[in-house]
């Protein structure tokens, strides 16, 4: 894809991770008990699947932009998890996805910070950002464009995945 004028993209991608935040704003004052839930054993809590979406959204736009991440901003201190500073949660054991019992509404709290972190690297788009090379290692390499599309696909995975169990557990 070819881009030469990154308006309309700009407000593309402002809506797109918009609607990720309001997603993940519905899910304010849910109680811990139903956040943590797990339907089986080995399934995801919805408080693990914000968690871990807000991670993968901090760490990817953080390396797009060369900003530091939200976490590092007292986040990392505030939710009191006990993972590496540097942890996204992939490939977590059933165990560690036990381990993130943290209020839904601190997370919501944790992703708005994102979301303007987001939200602020988008408003500085350019052709050029946007055609980046940011990985060499696929073929074809992925761009930074690629690399929002992707993250907005597995916000909004994971996000079905909460609305999922929530609809089980609730």
């Amino acid at each position: 894809m070819t881009v030469t004028d990154t308006s309309a993209v700009r407000e593309l991608l402002t809506d797109s991770f918009t609607r990720i935040a309001e997603l993940t704003a519905a899910f304010r004052g849910l109680d811990d008990g139903v956040a943590t839930a797990r339907p089986a054993p080995d399934a995801n809590s919805i408080a693990w699947l914000l968690w871990h979406l807000t991670r993968i959204q901090d760490d990817h736009v953080a390396g797009l932009s060369g900003r530091t991440q939200v976490l590092a901003a007292g986040w990392y201190e505030r939710l009191g998890l006990p993972f590496a500073p540097e942890d996204t949660g992939f490939g977590h054991t059933s165990d560690q996805v036990a381990q993130v019992t943290v209020s839904v509404d601190e997370l919501v709290a944790y992703h708005a910070d994102v979301h303007a972190a987001t939200l602020a690297y988008i408003s500085e788009l350019t052709v050029d950002e946007l055609a980046r090379v940011v990985d060499s290692r696929w073929d074809p390499p992925v761009t930074a464009s690629a690399r929002l599309v992707s993250v907005t696909g597995d916000c909004l995975q994971h996000l079905g995945q909460a609305a999922y169990v929530r609809g089980l557990v609730a």
